[in-house]
């Protein structure tokens, strides 16, 4: 039996595939333990996981950006304004951890640098959970200036949390990355100790009622999500994919989801459903087509059940996701900003109408599969181990 530390920030769709890996390792008889927030953790781990609290800084949560803050400007606020802040914050909560769950091996997700960063002070080894793939399939081959500031925001984390001597990205472990997504997707390969494990699909725990018997069999259902990170951004969005979807509701039926309420509380009626939350999973199995802000979670469930796609990328790791979808096959591409009924209408009508597109959305889904998901990945991670092993007296 060993022991793995999870450390993941306050973000649920990082702890989400975090969750299934976990699982596994607990079914195969490690021990696991959590760092970070609790009541983040909580509900999606289970009431029995083991979670040591770190602080998540001032408010908990990400800096409220501006909607319309797009492309750099939206990645240096990112940065700023949530992830290295997080840092600092979470560095002395993961240092306790370590002490007192003596971990084996620590598994950090890339947004959760602390955990890098005093494992490589600690000198214990640690895997990177790398819950999209942008950030090792050249995002920012294009904007040098941008990744040189990150590099040096970076190397001042490092001399206040971590090893001033390292020189390493903490981003990419130099033992294992992760990936929760497959070359079908992401595209080519890419070097050092990347494993493609594809998506953690595992059942989660979800208080979301859904009107199961509201759904039509004559007519496809269209889900329509932005996440749970981009409220503010989402109004004119929605407001236009409910008009594109009552101007075809002799065909399609759609399933909007609104957590900050913005479209209201309209009362469901036979062609259109708006709600807070949903289940998902389930629902997917359900679905023709997803349109959403190719937010990597929702992209990767979605073709998991090879359902094709029409995303709408609005900022972070979005457009490199939505340039996957659309490279693959698997969906249409539009602009988030600029996308009015009309054009989303018919950006419907093509990938409904085309077969190509849920073939590719099979095909991504078929690699998934194969490539083995959590169970995949817990073995990646229990094999780092085996040297460590054979090394002790």
């Amino acid at each position: 039996m060993s022991r793995f530390l999870f450390v993941v920030p306050p973000l649920v769709g990082h702890v989400n595939p975090a969750v299934g890996v976990a699982a596994e390792l607990a079914a195969r008889g490690h021990r696991i333990a959590w760092a970070g927030l609790p009541e983040v953790i909580g509900p999606l781990a289970g009431p029995t996981a083991e979670v040591f609290r770190c602080s998540a800084g001032p408010d908990g949560q990400t800096a409220v950006r501006p909607p319309d803050l797009r492309g750099p400007a939206a990645l240096k606020f990112l940065w700023d304004g949530f992830l290295a802040p997080l840092a600092e914050a979470m560095a002395p909560g993961v240092a306790t951890a370590v002490q007192r769950f003596a971990p084996d091996l620590l598994v950090v997700d890339q947004q959760a640098v602390a955990g890098a960063l005093v494992a490589e002070r600690l000198g214990l080894p640690w895997a990177t959970s790398a819950t999209t793939s942008a950030e090792f399939t050249g995002a920012l081959d294009g904007m040098p200036l941008v990744a040189a500031w990150i590099r040096d925001r970076l190397a001042e984390l490092r001399d206040r949390v971590g090893d001033p001597g390292a020189t390493g990205d903490p981003r990419f472990s130099p033992h294992l990355v992760l990936a929760f997504t497959t070359p079908e997707l992401a595209g080519g390969s890419v070097a050092g100790p990347v494993r493609f494990v594809g998506p953690s699909i595992t059942a989660r725990p979800t208080t979301a009622p859904f009107p199961w018997d509201w759904l039509d069999p004559a007519r496809a259902t269209v889900l329509v999500t932005l996440g749970t990170a981009n409220t503010d951004a989402g109004n004119a969005f929605l407001t236009a994919a409910r008009q594109a979807l009552r101007e075809r509701a002799d065909h399609l039926q759609g399933v909007l989801v609104d957590p900050g309420g913005v479209l209201g509380d309209p009362a469901p009626d036979r062609d259109l459903l708006v709600a807070r939350a949903v289940p998902q999973l389930e629902l997917l199995a359900r679905t023709a087509l997803v349109v959403c802000h190719a937010g990597h979670n929702t992209v990767c469930e979605a073709l998991w059940h090879g359902v094709p796609l029409v995303v709408a990328p609005i900022r972070d790791d979005q457009p490199v996701v939505a340039a996957q979808v659309a490279a693959a096959g698997a969906g249409l591409r539009v602009r988030f900003g600029r996308t009015d009924a009309a054009r989303l209408g018919q950006a419907l009508d093509t990938v409904l109408g085309h077969p190509a597109y849920r073939t590719a959305a099979h095909r991504i889904g078929d690699s998934f599969r194969a490539a083995g998901g959590a169970a995949a990945a817990a073995t990646q991670l229990e094999q780092l181990l085996i040297p460590a092993r054979q090394e002790a007296p």
